[in-house]
């Protein structure tokens, strides 16, 4: 049988396709999902209206386990969880730039970047080129939030875990709605932290010296996210990331993809996809963004 696009990409480190990862009419990305779907499947399904949080942490688990699908389609098939990328995530808002921090609540965006990816306990992680429409995306996420904290969390008898729930629902509607100063920088923040773990998963996956005819993993068009952050000081840390990124590179002697290298069916995916997220501008130019950020153009 011959190999998928998907494993083409993970013996070769080309890119897949455009179709690669697109879900079928027939997949879950065209039934009418609910929280219901994944829990009927459950060996030990979670009891409705605990009195105490136990299930609840038991849910959490699931964010441990499940990977971060956009790596997987590079062949990095045991990669970051989704936990992963929002404790990282939360350290860096406890670091925000001096210049941000003396504007911003940031306990709250702390709290913000724990929550945030929340609902992919239930729903997955879906990514730009998964065929799930954004308004899709977000009431199967809205859903399972409403699940977690009326169903697992509302019957928690006291004050202070009222008190957690409501701040869970809180800071993930937040952050989903991209309105506040606080919401614009975790929305930054998310995307550095993909801009850091691309570069350290190219550096750990390079080409060794008896692999003369192997480039190594090259994750260009994730970098295209720089374009898409808002704030200067973010703006920053990302032009120090890609510069790094271009080092490396450049010691292998090689030429990297960046973010003029993505399809036009993937550009058009990951703008709907990143659509206001922290009021970015869209790219207008991208051999500008990318002299801005550090790639070559």
């Amino acid at each position: 049988m011959a190999p998928s696009k998907i494993e083409e990409a993970s013996q070769t480190n080309l890119p897949p396709s455009d179709n690669s990862g697109v879900l079928t009419p027939n997949s879950a990305a065209h039934q009418q999902w609910t929280p219901q779907t994944v829990l009927s499947t459950l060996p030990d399904p979670y009891p409705a209206n605990p009195t105490t949080p136990i299930p609840f942490f038991h849910l959490l688990e699931r964010l441990k386990t499940t990977k971060r699908e956009g790596w997987r389609r590079f062949g990095i098939d045991h990669g970051e969880s989704i936990a992963d990328h929002m404790y990282r995530m939360s350290i860096m808002t406890l670091l925000c730039p001096p210049t941000l921090a003396r504007t911003l609540d940031l306990p709250r965006c702390t709290r913000m970047a724990l929550v945030h990816d929340m609902a992919e306990s239930l729903v997955g992680d879906i990514t730009p080129v998964d065929g799930v429409a954004k308004t899709e995306k977000s009431r199967r996420e809205t859903e399972t939030m409403d699940y977690i904290c009326a169903s697992l969390l509302g019957s928690l008898p006291g004050d202070s875990e009222a008190h957690a729930r409501e701040q869970i629902r809180s800071a993930w509607q937040e952050y989903e709605d991209s309105q506040t100063p606080e919401s614009h920088f975790v929305h930054d923040v998310d995307k550095i932290e993909l801009l850091l773990q691309m570069v350290e998963y190219e550096r750990a996956h390079s080409a060794t010296a008896d692999d003369s005819n192997a480039k190594g993993l090259d994750l260009g068009e994730f970098s295209r996210v720089a374009g898409k952050i808002a704030l200067p000081e973010m703006q920053s840390w990302a032009e120090e990331i890609l510069q790094e990124r271009r080092r490396f590179w450049d010691a292998k002697g090689e030429v990297p993809s960046h973010m003029n290298d993505v399809s036009e069916g993937k550009r058009k995916a990951q703008d709907a996809y990143y659509e206001g997220s922290g009021k970015a501008v869209k790219v207008d130019g991208e051999k500008e963004e990318e002299g801005r950020n550090g790639e070559r153009s």
